[in-house]
């Protein structure tokens, strides 16, 4: 675990929120010199190099707080990948995740470079477009509309290219945007309709719907008293297809307000999901309630109600009693007499392998990131072996990270392409290409 001077509080280190830097370096490169190459993109209040507890050895990861996120994305931006010191490898450079959040944030995550923000409810897309410009290149515009009558919400979004630019944005526009960055996006949603107005809304605004009225929609809203994140949610809900929006709702502060906003692209699996759902316990002892919501649809018709009565009526009925009803999908740790498969993902996995012998060298290492927490290791050796040549798996302790040594580079690289950026058994996985291991390895243990 790193370790900060007891003076740093958890407050300051992530205030204000994303201005600290996680660093994979060579353990040879010192504080002054991560000092020295990152104090050129701004204010730095603070360089740790987390040591190991008994040989006050450099792990090969720091930590840098910048006075401001925007500095602390663009040294991100301009410093991956870089090399620092001669003969050294290049180094790693990502947003460190808040001390109280079980999430990683990657270089690309969108929600690094979205930001939500209050506006006249008389702006177009291009007053918000010119609005912005100033802080970056802008990848789009989106005016957050009311479906029924089209009239703008007062609510937009702006997308930039780069995070440092919707940082900028965020800190110099005008405070009357209240400019704060939006809940990163799901798959699924390249064509999302912001027209719902879905976004950041109270629970309490949303109309729930008592299903035996009749009154079926495709959004849903789960409350829950765990905390849990949004992977979690999205990961769960994703079990019954269809789904093609899920967000957690936040405050202004970025906490979690319980709530979370999941809509379906048709009828029957927001139904399915509805008495699948309500009343389930995850994790257990935290019962979770699933309740309609208005879609902004015109339910009003006679043809539309019994249309929805129908496919709600045919739903109820599979899950009830349908001949298949036993091998439904079910979200994790649902007791039924059929267990649940060891492996759930949507990935193609090749059959099982036989690892390699312990003593075979390591011809190719990945380093994998985990979230929103590590998978067990004999999961991992589940997965990783079936490429082959695997040697053995490693979690660096009190870190979300691990390495998979392959005793065949193409192994290794087949792992990669298949597993990254995919979920296993609801936790998501960022595979890439460890450092090479060192020649002097040998002569001690490593630390990680």
């Amino acid at each position: 675990m790193e370790e900060y001077p007891s003076k740093q509080t958890t407050e300051n280190l992530d205030d204000p929120p994303n201005s600290r830097l996680f660093v994979v370096t060579s353990r040879s490169v010192t504080e002054d010199e991560l000092r020295e190459s990152f104090s050129v993109f701004g204010d730095i209040q603070g360089v740790w190099v987390v040591k190991d507890k008994q040989t006050k050895e450099s792990k090969g990861i720091s930590y840098v707080k910048f006075a401001k996120s925007s500095q602390a994305c663009l040294a991100m931006e301009e410093m991956h990948g870089k090399v620092l010191v001669e003969s050294t490898k290049p180094i790693k450079v990502f947003i460190a995740q808040s001390r109280s959040s079980t999430r990683h944030r990657d270089v690309e995550d969108e929600e690094l470079t979205r930001i939500f923000v209050m506006i006249p409810k008389t702006f177009s897309e291009e007053d918000l477009k010119e609005t912005f410009k100033e802080y970056g290149e802008i990848e789009y515009c989106v005016i957050i509309k009311n479906k029924s009558t089209g009239e703008s919400k007062g609510l937009g979004y702006v997308r930039y290219y780069k995070p440092s630019q919707a940082a900028l944005a965020i800190e110099n526009c005008d405070k009357t945007y209240r400019a704060i960055l939006a809940e990163p996006r799901t798959k699924n949603t390249s064509t999302e309709d912001y027209s719902g107005g879905t976004t950041r809304a109270d629970p309490g605004s949303y109309p729930i719907m008592d299903f035996r009225s009749g009154e079926f929609t495709r959004c849903l809203m789960m409350s829950t008293r765990a905390a849990l994140t949004q992977e979690q949610i999205f990961a769960l809900f994703d079990i019954i297809p269809g789904m093609e929006y899920c967000e957690l709702q936040r405050d202004a502060y970025g906490i979690s307000k319980g709530h979370a906003l999941i809509r379906y692209s048709n009828l029957g699996s927001a139904v399915y999901a509805k008495e699948k759902m309500n009343g389930f316990e995850y994790p257990p002892g935290n019962r979770l309630a699933v309740n309609y919501v208005d879609d902004g649809e015109d339910h009003s018709s006679p043809v539309s109600r019994m249309a929805m009565q129908f496919v709600a009526a045919q739903m109820m009925s599979s899950v009830w009693n349908g001949p298949s009803s036993s091998q439904a999908m079910k979200p994790p740790g649902f007791s039924t007499h059929s267990p649940m498969p060891r492996i759930q993902t949507d990935v193609n996995l090749p059959p099982l392998k036989k690892l390699a012998p312990p003593d075979s060298k390591t011809k190719e290492r990945l380093f994998v990131v985990f979230s929103p927490s590590p998978l067990p290791l004999d999961v991992l050796e589940d997965v990783f072996c079936r490429f082959g040549s695997l040697i053995e798996v490693h979690l660096v302790p009190g870190r979300k990270v691990g390495y998979m040594k392959y005793a065949d580079k193409p192994c290794a690289d087949e792992a990669m392409a298949v597993l990254h950026g995919r979920f296993i058994n609801g936790v998501k996985l960022k595979v890439m290409l460890a450092d090479p291991p060192r020649e002097e390895s040998h002569k001690r243990p490593r630390t990680y």
